[in-house]
């Protein structure tokens, strides 16, 4: 599927499209989310908004800072999220959505208000991840967050795949 191919809806009715990234660092979310938003997408991105607040790599801040910053941006996305859905317009979530709760409490909301949901699994073995995020690790910029491998690993481990939830799964080589 390419990125901004459109899934059918299950009942016939056209309604607006809010796609859900999800995969670990270095899987493409980013990539494959920025093409949706060159073709209309409005794109949510907790990395862009982090980086809007506080100027620099995330990795940079104390992990308990972190994570109260990353709480505090993503209340403030999902109030944008609401207001874009509302709009009628199509939205891309470009969050890694590891979570099975996080991921149904986020479809839940969006059939809510009447929409479509896309969960887009984004799939890579580990030396692809660790491939792209070595590259990734040198640049600097809002979707340039430094992850180790150490911090792969941790991720990787508390991953909670998507199975049998209604995505869609694009490997990445």
């Amino acid at each position: 599927m390419e990125a901004g191919d459109r899934l059918p809806p299950p009942d016939g009715v056209e309604r607006t499209p809010v796609v859900m990234m999800c995969g670990l660092p270095g899987s493409g979310k980013s990539t494959y989310a920025q093409a949706l938003e060159r073709r209309g997408y409005t794109r949510l991105s907790i990395d862009e908004a982090v980086w809007a607040r506080i100027g620099r790599d995330a990795a940079e801040l104390d992990p308990e800072e972190y994570d109260h910053l990353k709480s505090a941006v993503e209340q403030e996305l999902w109030g944008e999220l609401i207001r874009l859905m509302t709009a009628g317009q199509p939205v891309v979530i470009d969050y890694s959505f590891w979570s099975r709760a996080t991921r149904d409490r986020y479809k839940a909301v969006i059939e809510q208000h009447g929409c479509r949901w896309q969960l887009i699994r984004l799939k890579a073995d580990r030396e692809t991840l660790r491939r792209r995020l070595a590259h990734r690790n040198r640049q600097t910029g809002a979707n340039s967050v430094t992850v180790s491998d150490e911090l792969l690993e941790r991720y990787a481990a508390a991953f909670e795949e998507p199975v049998g939830e209604g995505e869609h799964v694009v490997v990445q080589e």
